[in-house]
C-alpha cells in the first residue's frame, strides 16, 4: 500500500449535506440559516474585527510610529565567517549563498567587522561598515562595492 492509495472505509465519511431541497430533507426551507437577518443572507458575513458596535479593539489601542516602506533590509555577514575561504578568493554574493553563509541576498549583503579576518580575500558585497573595511584592508585585501 503507498500514501496516494489511503482511502477512508466505506461508510466513514457523510455525504455532502445538500440545503434547500424540501421540507422532508430537514434542511428545507430556510435551509438551516434561521429567519432574517445579517447571516441568513447570501454573502452576509460580520466581519472577524466585527464587535457588535462597541468600538473594536484594533481602535481602542494606541498606535505609534510607523513602517517606512522604502526600507532597506540587508543580510548580514561578519568577517569572521570569511575564514573558511582560501587566501586570494574572490567572495562574491553568490559564493556566500552557495557556500551557506548567506541563506538568501535580501536588498543585498552588508559586511560587519565582528571577529579577525585571517586571509588575504577580494570581498564584494553592497556595503561594508568602516571596521570591516580596516580588518579587510589590515590582512592586505580589497573591498569592491557593487
Amino acid at each position: 500500500m503507498k500514501l496516494h492509495e489511503l482511502k477512508p472505509v466505506e461508510g466513514a465519511r457523510n455525504k455532502r449535506n445538500r440545503v434547500g431541497r424540501g421540507m422532508s430533507s430537514g434542511n428545507g426551507k430556510t435551509s438551516g440559516r434561521g429567519h432574517d437577518g445579517q447571516k441568513s443572507r447570501s454573502g452576509g458575513k460580520v466581519g472577524l474585527t466585527f464587535e457588535g458596535g462597541q468600538l473594536p479593539l484594533f481602535r481602542r489601542i494606541p498606535k505609534r510610529g510607523f513602517t517606512n516602506i522604502n526600507r532597506k533590509d540587508y543580510a548580514v555577514v561578519n568577517v569572521s565567517a570569511l575564514n573558511r575561504f582560501d587566501n586570494g578568493t574572490e567572495v562574491t554574493p553568490e559564493l556566500l549563498i552557495e557556500s551557506g553563509i548567506v541563506k538568501n541576498q535580501k536588498s543585498g549583503i552588508k559586511i560587519l567587522g565582528n571577529g579577525n579576518l585571517e586571509k588575504k580575500l577580494t570581498i564584494k558585497a553592497h556595503k561594508f561598515s568602516s571596521s570591516a573595511v580596516e580588518a579587510i584592508e589590515q590582512q592586505g585585501g580589497t573591498h569592491e562595492v557593487i
